[in-house]
Parts: C-alpha cells; sequence; structure tokens
C-alpha cells in the first residue's frame, strides 16, 4: 500500500510539477542505487530511499507517457467542412437509437483511406465516432428502423461525410469531451445518411475481438428474448454493461438513490460472481488451488465479456490479488492486496489515478479494509464466534468476557424458548435470529461508512449529496446479490431451452422490480435531489484528512474509533450542506455568456451577490441530443463557481436552443422565481411552467415598463408590451429584452429578437457599454438602429463552432466594429465574463486548461 500511494505522488508531482524526463531519470536512479546500497546497512533507511525511488518513478512514467501519442490524429487536416469518402472498418459495434423523427446508429470505425473532393486517395489511419442517421417518412426510408443496416466489429464500409474535430464546452467545469474521444482513440467525428453508407467486403481486426463482440451481442440478444424491453435494458447494463437502451430518467433516478454503482457493471458484480463460484466449487468439494483458479478465471471471462473496460478490470484485477493472498495466508493483509492492485494498474496506465472511476473504485474497497474489517473484527466477528461450539463449555472460556457474556444470555433465551420449540430448534432458531441481526448490523455499517466516506468524491465529481444511499443500499444491495446469479443462470440455460430459464428468469424479474420500486421510492422525494457546488479547496482537504484519520484510528482505543467515525460523519454532512463561497467580484455587475454551443445562457452576479440565470442553452432543430445541456453544460459551470441555489432564472423565448436545458436547472438550482413573458402555445414551455410550480417556484410574468431593483443592480424590461399578440407557437420575436444597470455601466440583454423589435427598443435609446448580441450574430438582429442607440463598448456572441447557419454574419462583425465595439464569441474565446463597477466595463475570458 506504501508503494501504491507514492507512486501515486510521484505521477501527481510528474503531472504539475514539469521536470526534463532526464532530470527524473537520474533521481530514480539514484535513489534505488542508495536504496540497494543501505538494504543490508541501515533497512530502515533503506526503505524509505526504496520508497523515494518509486516516487520519482512515477513521475518519469507519466511524462514518459504524455510524450507518446494516445491518437493518431492525421484525419484531422481533412475535418474542413468539405465533404470526403471514407473507407474504414468498424471498431465498436453500432447502437441503434430512435426517436419520432429518425432512427440514428453511433458506431466507431479506424479510417483505412479517405478520398477527397479533388479525387486523391490518401492512407489515414484515424478513429472516427461515425453517426448514421435515417429519416423517417421517406419514401425510400419509410421503415428506417428496419432498413438500417447494423454495422458489427471488423465489418469493412465506405460513406460519404463532412469530418468535424471533437470540442469542448469552453468553461470552467466543463467536461473534457476531446479528451476523452482521444482516451479512445477518436480523433474525428462524422455524420452521414445510412443511404450513403455502403458496406464493403472483408474482416479486418483481432479474432479475439470478433469472438468478443459476437459473445456480446449475443447475451445482449438472448436478455431481450427472455424479458420485456423495459427489464431488458436494466438487465443489459446491471449484468452485461450494455447502457445503449437505458433512458437517461432511469439513470438520473439511480444517481439520486445513490445505487448509480448497482446499474452499471462494478466491482460488486464482479465480488457477486467471484462468491457464487467460489461457494460453488466449494460445495462440490475442490481444494484451494482449483477453486482459486476457477474464480479467477470466470471472473477473467466475466470481464472480456463486458464492455465496461478499465472499472470491471480493475475489480477483476483486485480479486486475483485478493484470492491469490489467501493461498498464501495472508487473509488478513486486505489493504496491501488493494495496494498491489493499484500499483499493477498504474504501472500499466498511470492516468488512470486522476479518473473519477479510479478513485472511487480504490477509495471504496479502501474504507472497507482499513476502516470496516478493523472494527468489526473487534466487534461482531467476535460475537459471531460466540455462535459456534454452542455446547463447549472450554470453547466458551476461551472467548472474551463480554462474548461469553453474550453466548450466556442467548443460552438462557434458547432455555426459555425450548419449553415450546424442543432444545433443539431452540438452539437454531436462536443461534439464526442472532446471526442474521449481526450480519444486518454489518451490512448496516459498512453502508453508512461507505456513503460517509464517498461523500467527498461525489460531491466533487457528480455534485451529489445522496441522503437516501444508505437506506437505499440497504434495500437494494442484499437484492442485487439475487439478480446477479438469477440472471447469469437464466441467460446460460436460455442457450439450451427457453423453459428451462423460466424459473431464473421469474426470480431475476422479482428482484429487479424489488430494486426498481425502491430505486424510484426513495429517489422521488426531494431531499434525494440535493445537489452541491464543487467542495472549496479547504473542505476537500478537511474531508480527505478525515478519511485518513478514521482509517487511522480504526486499529486504536475505543475512543478514537469513534472521533474518526464522528470525523467522517461531520466531514460529509459538512459537504451536503455547507455551501462554497460565491466566486465573483463583490461590488460589481458581472454577465457571463456562458458557452451552450448554438444557443444562450447568460448568467447574470449583482453588486450584492444575487444571481440571474437568462435561458439554459439546448438543442437546436428535431432528432436525438445525447446532451441534457442543463445537466452537462449549464449545471457543471454554475456548480464551478459555487453556486448551489439561484435568486432567479428567466426565458427570453420558447426555441428549444435557449429552453432545452431549463428543467435540470430548475431541478438543479431551485431557484426563488421564475421569469417569463410571452407563453405562445407550447408543450416545452408547459412542461417548464408545471416543473417550477410543482417545486414550489414563483412564476412572474414580467412586461415592458417593468423597473425594479434586484441586488443592487437596476433592471428594466423593454420588451414585450402586454398587448403584443401571441402566436400560435414560439418565435424570436417573443424573446424578452432586458436592460441590467449598475450605476453609469449597463448591458443589453435582447435574447433572438430580430430589427422589428430593435426598431422599437432603439426608440428608447437605452444606452449599454456591453450587448449580448441578438440572433446569435444572424443577419435579421443586430439592425444599425439599434448599434447606433446604445453606444456599445463591448459585444458577445453565442455561438456555436463549425455551425451549419454560417452564424455570425459578416455583415454584423462589420456593422458592430464600426461602432468600436470589440467583438467577443463563446465558439473562438469560450465562456465570456464582463465586470461592470458603475463607471467602466472590463471583460475577462475564463483561462482554461
Amino acid at each position: 500500500m506504501w508503494a501504491a500511494v507514492v507512486y501515486s505522488l510521484g505521477i501527481i508531482a510528474g503531472t504539475y510539477a514539469w521536470r526534463p524526463v532526464l532530470w527524473w531519470a537520474f533521481a530514480a536512479f539514484f535513489f534505488i542505487a542508495a536504496a540497494a546500497y543501505c538494504a543490508q546497512r541501515r533497512s530502515g533507511l533503506g526503505w524509505l530511499l526504496a520508497l523515494g525511488a518509486l516516487f520519482f518513478l512515477g513521475a518519469l512514467h507519466i511524462q514518459l507517457r504524455a510524450i507518446v501519442p494516445t491518437c493518431d490524429n492525421g484525419i484531422q487536416s481533412y475535418a474542413d467542412g468539405q465533404r470526403v469518402e471514407v473507407t474504414a472498418h468498424v471498431t465498436r459495434d453500432g447502437r441503434v437509437q430512435e426517436d419520432p423523427n429518425e432512427v440514428r446508429q453511433t458506431l466507431e470505425v479506424q479510417a483505412e483511406d479517405i478520398n477527397t473532393s479533388d479525387d486523391q486517395n490518401i492512407p489515414v489511419h484515424s478513429g472516427i465516432r461515425l453517426n448514421i442517421y435515417a429519416p423517417r417518412g421517406e419514401s425510400a426510408s419509410s421503415d428506417a428502423a428496419a432498413t438500417m443496416p447494423v454495422f458489427h466489429y471488423g465489418e469493412r464500409i465506405r460513406f460519404l461525410t463532412k469530418l468535424k474535430l471533437p470540442r469542448n464546452f469552453r468553461n470552467p467545469g466543463a467536461f473534457d469531451y476531446r479528451g476523452y474521444l482521444q482516451d479512445r482513440g477518436i480523433a474525428a467525428l462524422g455524420s452521414t445518411r445510412a443511404d450513403d453508407v455502403q458496406r464493403l467486403p472483408g474482416f479486418v481486426g483481432s479474432t479475439l475481438q470478433s469472438w468478443r463482440s459476437r459473445a456480446h451481442r449475443g447475451i445482449v440478444a438472448k436478455v431481450h428474448d427472455l424479458w420485456p424491453a423495459h427489464d431488458a435494458a436494466l438487465i443489459d447494463a446491471m449484468v452485461i454493461g450494455e447502457e445503449a437502451f437505458i433512458e437517461r430518467d432511469t439513470r438520473a433516478d439511480f444517481q439520486r438513490s445513490g445505487t448509480f454503482h448497482v446499474l452499471v457493471v462494478s466491482g460488486m458484480n464482479v465480488s457477486i460472481l467471484a462468491f457464487v463460484v467460489f461457494w460453488t466449487m466449494r460445495r462440490l468439494r475442490l481444494g484451494e488451488i482449483p477453486c482459486t483458479i476457477a474464480t479467477i478465471g470466470f471472473c477473467v471471462l466475466y470481464a472480456f465479456v463486458t464492455e465496461v473496460g478499465a472499472p470491471v478490470w480493475r475489480a477483476t484485477l483486485m480479486c486475483a490479488v485478493y484470492l491469490g493472498t489467501r493461498l498464501l495466508y495472508r487473509d488478513r493483509a486486505m489493504v496491501n492486496a488493494i495496494g498491489a492492485a493499484a500499483l499493477g494498474l498504474l504501472l500499466f496506465d498511470p492516468r488512470q489515478l486522476f479518473t473519477a472511476s479510479f478513485q472511487m473504485t480504490f477509495v471504496c474497497v479502501l474504507i472497507v479494509a482499513a476502516i470496516g474489517i478493523p472494527i468489526l473484527e473487534r466487534t461482531t466477528v467476535l460475537y459471531k464466534q460466540g455462535l459456534v461450539g454452542w455446547d463447549s463449555s472450554a470453547y466458551a472460556a476461551l472467548l472474551p468476557p463480554r462474548v461469553t457474556q453474550f453466548r450466556l444470555d442467548l443460552q438462557m433465551i434458547s432455555a426459555r424458548l425450548a419449553r415450546f420449540t424442543g432444545e433443539k430448534w431452540a438452539n437454531r432458531l436462536t443461534r439464526w435470529a442472532a446471526g442474521v441481526v449481526l450480519a444486518t448490523s454489518e451490512l448496516v455499517f459498512v453502508s453508512a461508512i461507505m456513503q460517509m466516506g464517498l461523500a467527498l468524491p461525489m460531491a466533487y465529481y457528480f455534485h451529489r449529496a445522496t441522503t437516501v444511499g444508505l437506506p437505499a443500499n440497504l434495500l437494494v444491495v442484499p437484492v442485487m446479490q439475487v439478480l446477479m446469479p438469477a440472471a447469469l443462470a437464466a441467460i446460460s440455460l436460455g442457450f439450451l431451452s427457453t423453459w428451462l430459464a423460466r424459473i431464473p428468469v421469474l426470480l431475476t424479474s422479482a428482484a429487479l422490480h424489488g430494486i426498481t420500486g425502491t430505486v424510484r421510492g426513495l429517489g422521488t422525494l426531494r431531499i434525494a435531489d440535493l445537489r452541491v457546488a464543487i467542495p472549496s479547496t479547504t473542505m476537500v482537504v478537511l474531508a480527505s484528512g478525515a478519511l485518513v484519520l478514521a482509517m487511522w484510528a480504526a486499529r486504536r482505543r475505543r475512543v478514537m474509533v469513534f472521533g474518526g467515525l464522528a470525523a467522517i460523519l461531520l466531514a460529509s454532512f459538512g459537504l451536503a450542506w455547507l455551501a462554497p463561497t460565491l466566486q465573483a467580484r463583490p461590488g460589481m455587475l458581472e454577465m457571463t455568456s456562458i458557452d451552450v454551443g448554438e444557443g444562450d445562457s447568460t448568467l447574470l452576479v449583482t453588486p450584492q451577490g444575487r444571481t440571474l440565470l437568462i435561458d439554459a442553452g439546448g438543442p437546436t432543430g428535431p432528432g436525438l441530443s445525447q446532451l441534457d445541456f442543463g445537466e452537462d453544460v449549464v449545471s457543471p459551470y454554475l456548480w464551478s463557481r459555487g453556486i448551489t441555489r439561484l435568486d432567479a432564472v428567466a426565458i427570453t423565448h420558447g426555441h428549444s436552443d435557449h429552453i432545452g436545458g431549463m428543467i435540470s436547472v430548475l431541478k438543479n438550482f431551485r431557484p426563488k422565481e421564475l421569469w417569463v413573458g410571452l407563453l405562445p402555445p407550447s408543450h416545452a414551455l408547459e412542461n417548464i411552467v408545471s416543473t417550477a410550480q410543482a417545486l414550489g417556484i414563483k412564476i412572474v410574468r414580467r412586461w415592458e415598463g417593468d423597473e425594479y431593483e434586484f441586488g443592487g443592480a437596476s433592471v428594466r424590461v423593454l420588451f414585450p408590451p402586454r398587448d403584443w399578440p401571441v402566436g400560435d407557437k414560439p418565435v424570436n420575436n417573443d424573446s424578452m429584452v432586458l436592460h441590467v444597470s449598475y450605476g453609469a455601466t449597463a448591458v443589453l440583454l435582447e435574447g433572438d429578437a430580430e430589427k422589428k423589435v430593435e426598431k422599437i427598443i432603439a426608440a428608447e435609446h437605452p444606452r449599454a457599454l456591453v450587448l449580448k448580441v441578438g440572433h446569435h450574430g444572424s443577419g435579421n438582429a443586430s439592425s444599425p438602429e439599434l448599434v447606433d442607440s446604445i453606444g456599445v463598448n463591448f459585444a458577445v456572441i453565442s455561438v456555436g463552432s463549425g455551425n451549419s447557419f454560417g452564424l455570425p454574419k459578416t455583415e454584423v462583425l462589420g456593422r458592430l466594429a464600426a461602432a468600436g465595439a470589440k467583438v467577443y464569441r463563446t465558439d473562438l474565446d469560450g465562456a465570456v465574463s464582463f465586470y461592470l463597477d458603475g463607471r467602466q466595463v472590463t471583460a475577462s475570458v475564463a483561462a482554461l486548461r
């Protein structure tokens, strides 16, 4: 364990404290030589020097790994918007999704060559994530779901596409999507119609990987044969790691209840599988070595068939190390087994250290090994020993006094019970009841310390405080121990006969419905949906220190044990309820245009620290969206600013690229007020208003002429008037236009207002040094009358990179430049903030790594 910890510290040092590679190599060589010299002379010093060598080797490893490219980026020079023909082979099976408008299939391919528009054929070997779509309702694709071919590993295809580069949302706190794809070997994104894809003869790939792909597909198909669609989707995810059929709302329910680890293949699945296989082998009276080999073999096979990757292989390695140590009579060295597994994984790929999955896996197991087991060994394990050798007084004399007293009490209870059941059954019932109570108390205790110990990574990575995690896991985890072996038995028997699989199918379904009922029941409680901002550095240090203290104190005196447990309990409460300080400049009005791609979302922070979010981004046009812009883009930015509650949110108008993420924002930040203007008939708008009402958020209608003070700033509504006609669907000119001022400085926020509305606004001459450019820089907005009337110095355009609309328009940029405005764009600059101190304006672009 010490070796793993020190090697990890070296990896961190090599990442954040760059030195020349030779510097680390020389330091490692020096410490290795010094450790070898001191090994026989001063062993303690030699041990420390050996740890020092591991530190420098960790730093050297991560820097050498950084030098080696993780992805072939040769194709990126062709991601210029020009249509190209690509010949490639499939590296990851296609996943088909449907909606009312189209059918989509997402797969990963590796290019073999590219044929450009000038008919040049160029060899390229880069990864592409390809999206194949088939619109519904067209004569050629009337049944798109039936006609779209599904492509599998190793197949060769040729397709026409316009390639584009993966792009991150350039906001603090944003997910590194580009880095995620780079780690998967993906250098470019492509999209094409199903009609433009041609299957070619031949196979390219690994035979072993092809077998794995076929096995995975076969198991998924069998699951869908045995269970109805909704149940099959959950069993796919829980048992085989296939998440293609899981709905986003289902995923959110498991996250809110603190049972998300049940929905995905994780260490728990591997441990259940290992236990069932080992127990079965022992019942067959096989020896320790055959049982161990068989168990490890089954776990490796299971990890191979699933598509989860690193998490399940980590668990398999840890299981193998632990079972191997049992053969060496090292049962009590579980912490060292964990350290050995961690060290092996870091030697394979040191970058895993910085992933949430790696950290949570080892923190989770460390909590059990370093806190749970030492405490249980001094409590429930001793009392369980008191249930053995029931009739042996000599054995009882060897037990600790408190255990002996516990045993005598049970024997007295058994004697009373024997009057009704007889001595034999009384003894059995008494010991069984005591065993159940002890096992339940162990489950409660381990679940409790797990929830407390994982509070920090849950808050930091997932912004959740799992307030109902303890009762949810107490109910779900035991049922999962039934579901997992039952489902595997059903699938295995299903390949022989559906009739043979009937009983395990029914047992699996009953367990699954018990899990989903618990998750829905607890996950829908309001207290379960407690979202938190990124903890402050101080809180991270305190929570980490509390966890280390609890691990250290677990083997000490009782008062220290209670002190360690109290420390992690207080830390978990602090992470859930102590909001970090809002990151803002006091005494200033801030306007930040958040990068949401081809959409709009703006944050206002007033001089008194009140917060207003205007719009929440969203997808453009119909079709499937892989993102919930409110949850995945806007919320992470707000959490990175230390915001856990908003004072108000506003909707400019009802287009999807402005309101698509609003429901998640309402749920995550529970604002006091929702400001709305015109409300034309719209299912999306109705959902937002009904969600706000259900959450107890006050709905406030805003009209032209309204003026009010908001946190030290003055807000004036310039549009719409009360008598403005409401159409039969949302349009750009529904937009609520706000003028927010502080001292002699002001910002003008016009949503997607077009020239017709801008003419009305310009007539009032609203002076503003900062302009949030209307309609993403489209030519039907930012009219000369408006630009000239407001006296703008700074302008910001919220626009998506490489968008298909050609925004912002050249004439708009020229018009703003002629007015003397410095223009910022979210596609080029990311999130842009403007600070108004009452006299002047300062612009700032977020510094991103």
